[in-house]
């Protein structure tokens, strides 16, 4: 069966989104991977010193840093107070504490990352949720319903071109191949969501573009500057950090051993020039060079990168010798964790979609995703003796919050909740087991 003029259309749309963006694509993942390629001016550097190139991996650094504090709690239906038990099943029969760190990782790279939910063909088995790679999907938005108009996976380039693809339309997915270059559709699944299954999460939104802006994206130039300085560094150590030795009025002989046979370059580098028999010999050294310019341009260039980031120092190699207080740690991190609350936002909001779906498909009923709450861990370095400090204090004479209170301050999961709640009951029916066997041991006292 042939495509529709406007499957076609989106198609063809989708592929040509991702052949635009495949070389920035490429790019960006060397440059999280640290394989990204420095250029030089050819001026302290020969090109055959390239085996001296030594990259700087801030990009991952920021990345990998951002991806890391971002824990998901627990969620919640539309209305509700307490974690949903039924979305909290689904969320582990799909490991999204895992898969979630694979999305989150592809949208702070490139910039955008996408997850599917769909049916599973096993019988009573929960809905799939799946992270897809955003090298091979792409959506078409609908910009004035502020929603997914179609969603387009393409894949299996053996020959160079796609030769197979997913379309995600809002009450069907089509599973096509290209034969001949045509394109056909192979099989279907008429779901009548009414919403394409396929939620996207774009980093750093605007409405200029709906690509998204990788968030290594201030840092790459930096960490460029300072690979080029560090490439430098060991060039010049290489050839000017050992003090360099001369010596005149030398002869052949004076560098032979005992034999008559010539001494090898180092040992009559370290050793013999040292001494010689020759009254005309003079020996002397030149000092080494000081490689402080070096290391002080690499500190400049990571202050930068901490500028524009607003990630501590110490994040891009600025340490001091004394490590800090518990409240200098939280007051320095204060702006890489508002950040991260922006990011867990962003990210909730899409996750409380890909939920809705997910709730649609096992229910049959229609749930708004944007009323689904995403509960998150606390992005900032966690003290525990800094919180149980501050319950207890709150606690004082007459406690100001909670049992429940305090363990969500302490960012227990659900589950750790639960548990805590049975051990409760419990030593509460121990305590009520003793307190009868010990009345009743005083009565027959009596």
């Amino acid at each position: 069966m042939r495509l529709t003029t406007t499957e076609e259309a989106y198609l063809q749309k989708g592929i040509e989104q991702l052949a635009l963006q495949w070389a920035k694509d490429e790019e960006l993942l060397a440059y999280y991977d640290g394989l990204q390629r420095i250029e030089f001016l050819g001026l302290a550097v020969a090109p055959q010193m390239r085996k001296f190139e030594l990259c700087v991996n801030w990009p991952r650094v920021v990345v990998d840093t951002i991806e890391h504090r971002q824990d998901v709690r627990s969620l919640f239906m539309p209305g509700e107070e307490t974690a949903s038990k039924n979305l909290q099943e689904g969320w582990d029969a799909n490991d999204m504490d895992s898969d979630l760190c694979l999305s989150n990782r592809d949208r702070l790279i490139l910039g955008r990352s996408f997850i599917s939910v769909g049916a599973n063909e096993e019988a009573g088995a929960l809905p799939i949720i799946q992270v897809e790679s955003p090298r091979e999907m792409c959506v078409i938005m609908d910009r004035r319903r502020r929603a997914v108009a179609a969603a387009v996976r393409v894949y299996d380039y053996t020959d160079g071109t796609p030769r197979a693809a997913t379309i995600y339309l809002p009450d069907k997915t089509l599973w096509c191949a290209r034969q001949k270059g045509i394109w056909h559709v192979q099989d279907a699944d008429e779901h009548n969501l009414g919403r394409v299954p396929v939620v996207p999460i774009i980093n750093r939104r605007r409405t200029t573009t709906q690509y998204g802006r990788s968030e290594m994206s201030d840092v790459i130039p930096l960490a460029d500057a300072a690979a080029r300085t560090l490439t430098n560094l060991q060039v010049a150590a290489e050839a000017l950090a050992v003090p360099k030795r001369w010596a005149t009025g030398v002869k052949p002989a004076d560098f032979m051993d005992k034999g008559g046979k010539i001494l090898p370059k180092w040992e009559a580098y370290f050793n013999a020039v040292w001494a010689t028999s020759n009254k005309d010999a003079k020996l002397g050294q030149l000092d080494a060079a000081d490689l402080k310019n070096f290391t002080e341009t690499v500190q400049f260039y990571g202050k930068l990168a901490a500028s524009v980031t607003g990630f501590p120092a110490k994040y891009f190699g600025l340490t001091t010798t004394n490590p800090p207080a518990e409240g200098a740690i939280r007051a320095e991190e204060s702006q890489l964790v508002k950040m991260v609350e922006r990011h867990n936002r962003e990210v909730g909001n899409a996750l409380g979609q890909v939920m809705g779906l997910y709730e649609q498909i096992r229910t049959g009923e229609k749930v708004d995703g944007s009323r689904i709450a995403v509960e998150w861990y606390d992005p900032a370095t966690p003290t525990f003796s800094q919180r149980a400090d501050a319950l207890q204090k709150l606690a004082g004479g007459k406690p100001l919050i909670s049992r429940e209170g305090a363990w969500d301050e302490l960012g227990f999961s659900e589950a750790r909740k639960e548990r805590e709640r049975e051990y409760l009951e419990q030593e509460a029916a121990d305590d009520l087991v003793g307190e009868l066997v010990s009345k009743s041991g005083e009565n027959g006292g009596a």
